[in-house]
């Protein structure tokens, strides 16, 4: 257990990679009862899921949960779409970002607080190629003066 009762079970590492992060947002989720099993085992993805504002519910896509073993009947798809719990001025300012300025609603994480799941959903920005190589180049260039300082240090 982390601080405050929070316990992360599922990070999207390649959102940090493929986006620029504008705004973060806690939202509950709706799972059934096997859903929530499935995740305390943590087995789920988060790699190719998106969220959409449909009908002002917020949904999220291509979140993959397997199926919990002793789920039986009871296992639902694993690949259904769920919706995301928030008030709606959060759902209708996010829906107005995401129509007019080209933003992405990308879930950044999965966790627990206390016994309930939450997913943080980022309005994120799409990089380009070109931002992608500058990223590398600065965290190359942040690990070789890392690594030069600590060889002085250790002399």
């Amino acid at each position: 257990m982390a601080k405050d009762g929070v316990k992360i079970v599922a990070k999207n590492n390649k959102a940090h990679h493929e986006y620029f992060i504008e705004e973060k947002f806690e939202a509950g989720i709706e799972l059934f009862g096997t859903e929530v099993k499935s995740i305390r085992q943590g087995t789920m993805h988060l790699k190719e899921a998106w969220c959409q504002v449909k009908d002002g519910e917020l949904w999220i896509k291509q979140m993959h949960i397997s199926p919990y073993e002793q789920g039986n009947i009871f296992n639902k798809d694993p690949l259904r779409p769920r919706r995301l719990l928030m008030h709606k001025r959060e759902i209708n300012y996010l829906f107005g970002k995401v129509k007019q300025d080209g933003y992405s609603l990308i879930p950044l994480s999965v966790y627990f607080r206390g016994s309930r799941v939450k997913v943080e959903v980022a309005l994120c920005k799409g990089k380009k190629l070109y931002d992608k190589r500058e990223d590398a180049a600065k965290k190359d260039a942040k690990r070789q003066m890392d690594r030069v300082m600590k060889e002085r240090n250790v002399h």
